[in-house]
């Protein structure tokens, strides 16, 4: 345990880059104001028109990669792990158990190489209906992978078939769910594109479907639009259809059986989830596998999930924005406002917000667009927890520098996000009058609200369960939030197990967390809080006489004190 507690200090990229570039955070709660009214003789327009001389560019967003086909190797994790991977994404969509276990394998060694903690997430396949192009575990760069691609022509007919030992070609797609022919009607529409699609219209396919022919597993359709599809999978989405098949299919079930509890899992990403029951009945499937602790995160990527969306966030752990599905089922002008509303749902109730489908380019670019880079500061100063790569790391030629590129948007725009207005917004006096507080909450906004005015350089956490360090990050300060996990030493009816460590991971994707393992054997408030200290010091977040906030419980008494920084 003591060698773990030296380790986890060390283990966030956020303290890795603080150490590096010597990174202070500014407790102003007007930085907007400040940086963009500032004259060019001050220095709000230089600030603006010049390249940023931080040495690094950490952010207190976090950052989720999809990992596996290009970044799987140990070398390849490294370098994500270094540019400041906060949780690791497998999506069970498209490879084997074997495949993902290897993969873990190999991250798990890049988290010993490099001593950085990184929290995993399993993400299911729900009903996705998929297009194989190629045998199981063959990816777009194997020899054995499709050359040619399938070349669809606007006005052709195409026909989706449930028969899956039907040749793929541009006449037949054989598609992987019988029950498609079910729930499709004359006039719907189809999207069928590549595996984690980036959005180039070249590779993706809009459908109308003129026909539905269930008696022979026919669905023919006319193609909206010229394609060339490629790769070994393709994803096939119905607007706006689909709600009624099962958010957990039975090979999900197998997958979270045999593969997330047995590999400590930090999270389920839930796709296609649309309701509060969905998220029980995965609860309840970890439950029964002995997995209680996973959190399960919803995947909202469908209109039926907005129509629930209290609901859903109220039952889970947090909410994936899945942006790609979504902007097939709604007018694309509505995307953004939906983008707003579910953050605010999800800061509001303190789980953790993610957003996607940010840096699509940058899957064969070095480079994001202007409209990308300007995306992914919007979704900070949205609210947004982390933001997701998906192809961008699971396939792109780019990967490391995608995860730096976002860092440095994501810090650029915490600088100017408006923690005031955020925190009056979270806590209305009706709140506080009304008496409805719980004693969490109400320790955690204090702390915030003591940090601001104090000017403090952190706010360090006693927890058990890291609640209370997520509901600190709800208030959005704009200081690192040292999470300290003390652990419970257990024995079950077999050996001594260590409990602590998965809630210490998990606070990887909340907003400006920081999560450290305490020693288990020492109970001394007063010790950890040097031991936090003097790490801090050595990482650059803190200085002789500094303040801090702390969040402890003394007795049977919850407190939040000011503490000033002596070595």
């Amino acid at each position: 345990p003591r060698r773990r507690e030296s380790q986890a200090s060390a283990m966030n990229p956020t303290v890795m880059a603080l150490r590096k570039g010597g990174i202070r955070y500014d407790s102003g709660t007007d930085l907007v104001r400040k940086t963009l009214s500032a004259s060019a003789s001050d220095s709000g327009l230089a600030q603006i028109v010049q390249a940023s001389k931080e040495v690094s560019h950490s952010s207190l967003t976090k950052v989720i990669c999809t990992v596996g086909v290009k970044s799987r190797t140990v070398p390849e994790l490294v370098k994500l792990l270094e540019a400041g991977m906060n949780v690791a994404r497998f999506d069970f969509s498209w490879g084997s158990m074997a495949y993902h276990s290897a993969t873990l394998a190999n991250l798990r060694a890049a988290m010993r190489e490099t001593k950085m903690l990184c929290a995993t997430m399993l993400d299911t396949r729900g009903p996705e209906i998929g297009v194989l192009l190629a045998p199981e575990d063959v990816s777009s760069f194997d020899a054995r992978a499709p050359k040619a691609p399938i070349v669809l022509t606007q006005g052709a007919r195409v026909t989706l078939t449930v028969d899956q030992t039907t040749p793929a070609s541009s006449a037949f797609l054989p598609v992987n769910n019988p029950d498609l022919v079910n729930f499709v009607a004359p006039g719907d529409d189809v999207f069928v594109g590549q595996y984690l699609f980036t959005g180039s219209e070249s590779s993706s396919v809009y459908l109308t479907v003129d026909e539905v022919d269930a008696a022979n597993g026919y669905v023919r359709c006319t193609c909206r639009n010229d394609a060339k599809l490629k790769g070994v999978l393709l994803t096939v989405q119905v607007s706006n259809k689909g709600d009624a098949l099962p958010t957990l299919g039975e090979y999900d079930k197998r997958v979270i059986r045999e593969w997330a509890v047995p590999n400590e899992i930090d999270f389920i990403s839930l796709s296609y989830c649309h309701s509060a029951e969905a998220v029980e009945e995965c609860r309840a499937c970890l439950a029964h596998a002995g997995g209680e602790g996973v959190g399960v995160i919803a995947k909202v990527e469908r209109l039926g999930a907005l129509r629930n969306i209290d609901a859903v966030v109220a039952s889970s752990d947090g909410v994936i924005l899945s942006r790609g599905n979504l902007g097939l089922d709604m007018p694309a002008e509505k995307v953004f406002l939906t983008q707003k509303m579910v953050l605010f749902k999800c800061n509001a109730a303190g789980k953790a917000a993610v957003v996607t489908r940010v840096v699509d380019t940058m899957t064969d670019t070095p480079r994001p667009t202007r409209a990308e880079a300007t995306d992914v500061a919007n979704a900070v100063l949205d609210g947004a927890d982390a933001i997701l790569l998906g192809a961008e790391t699971l396939r792109g030629n780019f990967a490391a520098e995608a995860v730096t590129v976002v860092r440095k948007i994501c810090r650029q725009a915490e600088k100017v996000f408006d923690h005031e207005n955020h925190y009056q917004t979270q806590l209305p006096p009706a709140m506080v009058e009304s008496g409805t507080l719980s004693q969490s909450e109400a320790l955690a906004s204090s702390a915030v609200r003591a940090a601001s005015k104090t000017g403090a350089a952190m706010i360090v956490v006693f927890t058990r369960t890291g609640l209370t360090a997520r509901l600190v990050s709800k208030y959005r300060p704009n200081m690192p939030i040292v999470s300290l996990v003390i652990p419970r030493v257990q024995q079950n009816s077999i050996r001594w197990v260590l409990r602590g460590e998965r809630a210490a991971r998990q606070g990887l994707l909340n907003r400006g967390v920081v999560p450290l393992l305490a020693n288990p054997t020492n109970s001394d408030m007063n010790a950890l809080l040097r031991v936090v200290f003097a790490r801090a010091k050595k990482d650059g977040v803190v200085r002789e006489n500094d303040q801090v906030i702390v969040i402890q419980k003394v007795g049977t008494t919850s407190v939040v004190k000011a503490v000033s920084v002596v070595f």
